[in-house]
């Protein structure tokens, strides 16, 4: 009787153990349902944010969706800030000096003589007038990122350096020029333009036209491209972050991008211009602090992410891979470096310096001349034998 008895307490133990055991199971797997079912209606919601109504949509070659969105609908009008804001349809002022003969395309040797460049998607189609292009964002986009409030947003570095934050990737390749305004503390405000190879943004390796802002050392504000409200395009005709095409080659055609910032001295705007023909839009003068009167220091150049363990370095190429002593059609270059001054003239730098962190890895070489003004060539393949 009594072993029967413990026999049976047994067996009804075992069973209550089960059947914990499953209801543990059904728990968590209802919680892994419920967090999956959550990132999903937060991409969701993130995507509707971003992703305006399109009056018209095209499909570019390399898989992306350009949507014509009203440019009363873009995402800057998402800012409590510029609810009631009549947009600027044109600066009103350019800097004196940009419209003078260019030298450079009329005196330039055949050899060193590059090309303008243009964006793949206008292969098949243009936006009508009235609406800016948009690369619409797509879910796989954000799920690359480490977090839905992180995605088209750099990495905020505890001790900012004069140099960009890290982006909020693994693998990225950017060449651009920074305005800064601000101390390299809590309160940095930058302007950043230029061209970019980001997989972890973009999903591909395709080069692309990219800007970025903020105002408190990349913490809370500001974004690349579109991704947040702030800047305010007006152009038909180029869309912030799509692929650039055609792309120089080594040893082969060169092609150049023209980028121009300026500020408005009227309304205080800071403005961009792409090329010679598209004047972009314009950041306005509330979104910042030390940048709603002045910049303190403008930075041209690349910067590469390092997510190499124990100090290796990763194998990321700057520029065309190569370094500048190899010069015209192998190395990457910037030419004719100008800023704007407080009158409103484009003028040549003065007191100019070099920085590179690992000379061995990647490195700069700079130079003067009547046909490219102030240039530098800049660039490297990363990992080799001399940076391991």
């Amino acid at each position: 009787m009594g072993d029967a008895h413990f026999s049976r307490g047994r067996t009804k133990r075992g069973v209550l153990l089960v059947f914990f055991w499953m209801l543990g199971l059904i728990s968590l797997s209802c919680a892994a349902r419920l967090s999956v079912s959550r990132q999903k209606l937060q991409v969701q919601k993130h995507l509707n944010r971003l992703n305006k109504p399109a009056v018209k949509t095209i499909k570019s070659p390399d898989g992306d969706i350009i949507d014509c969105v009203h440019i009363s609908h873009q995402p800057a009008f998402d800012h409590p800030f510029l609810k009631d804001h009549k947009i600027q349809m044109r600066p009103n002022y350019h800097p004196e000096g940009l419209f003078d003969e260019n030298k450079v395309s009329n005196s330039e040797k055949p050899k060193q003589r590059s090309n303008p460049i243009t964006q793949l998607w206008h292969m098949n189609g243009k936006c009508p007038q009235g609406t800016i292009p948009i690369r619409r964002t797509k879910e796989e986009d954000v799920l690359r990122a480490s977090s839905v409030k992180r995605y088209g947003r750099k990495k905020h570095r505890a001790i900012p350096q004069p140099r960009s934050a890290d982006p909020d990737f693994i693998n990225e390749s950017g060449h651009q020029l920074w305005i800064l305004g601000g101390s390299f503390g809590e309160d940095l405000n930058s302007i950043e333009a230029g061209w970019q190879v980001s997989p972890d943004l973009y999903g591909d390796n395709n080069t692309r036209l990219f800007t970025y802002w903020t105002s408190d050392a990349y913490q809370a504000t500001g974004c690349y491209n579109l991704l947040c409200s702030g800047f305010i395009q007006i152009n038909s005709d180029i869309a912030m972050g799509a692929s650039i095409s055609p792309v120089s080659a080594y040893r082969n055609s060169q092609y150049d991008i023209s980028i121009l910032v300026w500020k408005d001295p009227k309304e205080g705007h800071w403005w961009m211009q792409f090329g010679n023909d598209y004047v972009l839009g314009y950041w306005p003068s509330f979104l910042f602090s030390y940048l709603a009167d002045s910049a303190s220091m403008i930075e041209w150049g690349g910067e590469v992410v390092n997510s190499e363990p124990d100090g290796h370095h990763t194998s990321t190429q700057m520029g065309s891979g190569r370094f500048p002593e190899e010069g015209f059609g192998k190395s990457s270059y910037f030419r004719n470096i100008r800023v704007v001054d407080d009158s409103n003239n484009l003028k040549a730098p003065k007191e100019l310096g070099t920085f590179t962190e690992q000379s061995n890895c990647y490195d700069v070489q700079t130079g003067s001349n009547g046909d490219w003004g102030h240039y530098f060539y800049y660039g490297g393949p990363g990992k080799n034998s001399n940076c391991p």
